[in-house]
């Protein structure tokens, strides 16, 4: 059977990228190592919260969909899209390995069947600049034989994708296109515009490379200036939310951004760091991300000294205290916890000998992760559990319907979520 695109690596950018290439008339291979994955997909169900299981049955049972582990089943595919993680190693240097493996896996598969199109691979995991046109180009060349721009296409286009978001919607999202060559560059068009209405060509995938670190970059200085400007507004008794609010009314030259417990999710804490390591190739120091880098990394540590401080006023100490934390989750309501700073409130907080519980409806046990095993099996408790504090970590909607005033216990709000009419009578803003 032929496919006219194979997506390796079906998490929160690969499943919905490949159910819209589905949806749009396209006969899709989706490829994962996770065998619990390909059985769900199998089965028609959706392992992500905001995907339903009815979109991806109802691509499954018109058999425009597929899911497999058998990498060589790309020999049978036009196009692959490539969607692995690209997380930071324990140096906080980037690690592609996924990407160089996947590379490998799918090299000797690249020659066209009985005579068919030239292959085209394009890349959509987040990385620096020369990631496709050097690292993965070479991988490729070596385990095929075959030369990239020649004998197949190899072009970068970067996932966009908003977890949670009712609006964003895979079809209407711009897509960046970079080819390593211009016939790489009209064929990477020719495939996503058969799902996405508007694409963005540019000239290179370095380009398009660095178009998406930019994107992030953006969102990671100004994050950390709201944060930095919530400290000091705080000292000065000035709700930073209001202040934001009355900003935000100007209709040009202000954009919104919002400050909170620390960064979270696979983009925003991780992708900065992509460029000062590669910019330091080129000797060029990065002091601005690197700077933003800092204040936001030192957010966790701001709220944990707000949550002594809240202790403090009903004459409890941390060590020994109980802390209920609202929201494991990076965001409001989904079910994605990758670098999540819920994670590092719950350690900071335990070594300094509390015990922290933590509810969240859509993270109902915390999965293994490379940063914080020791984590892994805990399970969300029921709200009303006993405790000494409620820290609020994360702003999910079903938090927004509580009303805190009869909390007889202090409650630190990271996410300004109770209205003024529902907080508690102590309560503390972090």
């Amino acid at each position: 059977m032929k496919f006219e695109v194979s997506v390796i690596g079906l998490g929160y950018v690969g499943l919905p990228l490949a159910l819209q290439f589905a949806k749009s008339g396209c006969r899709v291979l989706g490829l994962d190592v996770d065998p619990a994955k390909i059985g769900e997909i199998e089965s028609g169900l959706s392992y992500i919260r905001h995907i339903p299981a009815e979109a991806v049955s109802t691509q499954v049972k018109a058999r425009q969909f597929f899911a497999s582990s058998d990498y060589s089943r790309i020999k049978y595919s036009e196009a692959v899209v490539i969607c692995v993680p690209t997380p930071l190693n324990k140096n906080r240097e980037p690690d592609i390995s996924f990407i160089l493996r996947t590379g490998e896996a799918i090299a000797p598969y690249l020659r066209p069947e009985d005579g068919g199109r030239k292959k085209l691979i394009v890349l959509e995991s987040t990385t620096y600049p020369g990631t496709t046109d050097a690292d993965l180009r070479k991988v490729l060349e070596k385990g095929s034989g075959l030369q990239a721009g020649k004998d197949f296409h190899l072009a970068y286009s970067p996932e966009r994708e908003d977890p949670g978001n009712p609006k964003s919607k895979v079809a209407e999202i711009p897509k960046v296109v970079g080819g390593l060559t211009p016939a790489c560059l009209e064929r990477a068009k020719e495939l996503y515009g058969k799902a996405i209405k508007m694409l963005v060509p540019v000239s290179s995938t370095r380009a398009a490379e660095a178009t998406k670190l930019m994107e992030n970059i953006f969102r990671s200085v100004n994050i950390a200036l709201v944060n930095e400007l919530k400290i000091i507004y705080g000292s000065m008794e000035i709700d930073i939310w209001e202040v934001i609010e009355a900003a935000r009314t100007k209709p040009f030259g202000f954009m919104p951004f919002y400050p909170g417990p620390g960064l979270g999710g696979h983009c925003i804490p991780i992708d900065p760091f992509y460029l000062t390591w590669k910019a330091r190739e080129y000797g060029h120091p990065t002091r601005f991300i690197e700077l933003a880098g800092e204040i936001n990394t030192a957010m966790p540590e701001h709220v944990v000294q707000k949550v002594a401080e809240a202790l403090n006023s009903v004459g409890k100490p941390i060590l020994g205290s109980k802390i209920l934390l609202l929201g494991l989750a990076y965001k409001a309501d989904v079910d994605d916890d990758r670098e999540s700073p819920s994670y590092i409130l719950i350690e900071k907080l335990e070594a300094r000998g509390s015990t922290v519980l933590y509810h969240d409806p859509y993270i109902p046990e915390i999965r293994m992760t490379r940063e914080h095993k020791s984590l892994a099996g805990r399970k969300s408790v029921p709200w009303d559990h006993s405790c000494d504090l409620i820290l609020v970590s994360t702003a999910h909607s079903c938090f927004r319907e509580k009303d805190f005033s009869s909390c007889k216990v202090p409650v630190v709000d990271t996410r300004n979520l109770i209205p003024p009419t529902r907080r508690p009578r102590a309560y503390f803003q972090a």
